[in-house]
Protein backbone atom coordinates (compact mmCIF):
# COMPACT_ATOMS: atom_id res chain seq x y z
CA UNK A 1 0.00 0.00 0.00
CA UNK A 2 1.62 3.46 -0.89
CA UNK A 3 0.45 6.67 1.41
CA UNK A 4 -0.40 10.00 -0.11
CA UNK A 5 2.69 12.28 0.36
CA UNK A 6 1.56 14.65 1.76
CA UNK A 7 -0.43 12.89 4.66
CA UNK A 8 3.49 10.68 4.81
CA UNK A 9 5.01 13.85 5.25
CA UNK A 10 2.87 14.85 7.88
CA UNK A 11 3.84 11.79 9.96
CA UNK A 12 7.10 12.09 9.26
CA UNK A 13 7.08 15.28 10.75
CA UNK A 14 4.96 14.30 14.08
CA UNK A 15 7.88 11.80 14.50
CA UNK A 16 10.63 13.25 13.97
CA UNK A 17 9.20 15.88 16.57
CA UNK A 18 8.34 13.46 18.95
CA UNK A 19 11.50 11.32 18.29
CA UNK A 20 13.33 15.24 19.68
CA UNK A 21 11.51 15.30 22.55
CA UNK A 22 11.63 12.05 23.74
CA UNK A 23 15.20 11.61 23.44
CA UNK A 24 16.49 15.33 24.62
CA UNK A 25 18.45 15.58 20.93
CA UNK A 26 17.47 18.68 18.75
CA UNK A 27 15.08 18.84 15.90
CA UNK A 28 18.09 19.19 13.87
CA UNK A 29 20.09 16.08 15.19
CA UNK A 30 16.25 14.13 15.20
CA UNK A 31 15.36 14.72 11.23
CA UNK A 32 19.38 13.30 10.52
CA UNK A 33 18.67 10.54 12.44
CA UNK A 34 15.75 9.97 11.34
CA UNK A 35 16.60 10.76 7.03
CA UNK A 36 19.34 7.99 8.04
CA UNK A 37 17.25 5.26 9.38
CA UNK A 38 16.14 1.60 8.08
CA UNK A 39 12.72 2.60 9.92
CA UNK A 40 12.59 5.66 7.22
CA UNK A 41 13.30 3.55 4.38
CA UNK A 42 10.69 1.07 5.23
CA UNK A 43 7.77 3.98 5.78
CA UNK A 44 8.84 5.47 2.30
CA UNK A 45 8.98 2.30 0.78
CA UNK A 46 5.64 1.41 2.37
CA UNK A 47 7.04 -2.04 3.62
CA UNK A 48 5.05 -3.76 5.88
CA UNK A 49 3.07 -0.60 6.00
CA UNK A 50 5.40 1.25 8.39
CA UNK A 51 3.77 4.14 7.68
CA UNK A 52 0.33 2.77 9.37
CA UNK A 53 2.28 1.83 12.66
CA UNK A 54 1.41 4.66 15.66
CA UNK A 55 4.05 7.69 16.02
CA UNK A 56 4.76 5.93 19.71
CA UNK A 57 5.39 2.83 17.92
CA UNK A 58 7.55 4.63 15.36
CA UNK A 59 9.59 6.83 17.71
CA UNK A 60 10.36 3.44 19.54
CA UNK A 61 11.30 1.52 16.48
CA UNK A 62 13.91 4.57 16.10
CA UNK A 63 15.08 4.36 19.84
CA UNK A 64 15.86 0.54 18.94
CA UNK A 65 17.98 1.20 16.05
CA UNK A 66 19.64 3.75 17.72
CA UNK A 67 20.91 1.55 20.49
CA UNK A 68 21.89 -1.08 18.11
CA UNK A 69 26.16 -1.46 17.84
CA UNK A 70 26.85 -0.02 14.59
CA UNK A 71 28.79 -2.75 12.49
Amino acid sequence: MTANKNMLRMKFARVIEAYAVRTGCTLDEALDRFYRSQTYEFMRDGVSDMHCMSDEYLVDELQDEAAQPKN
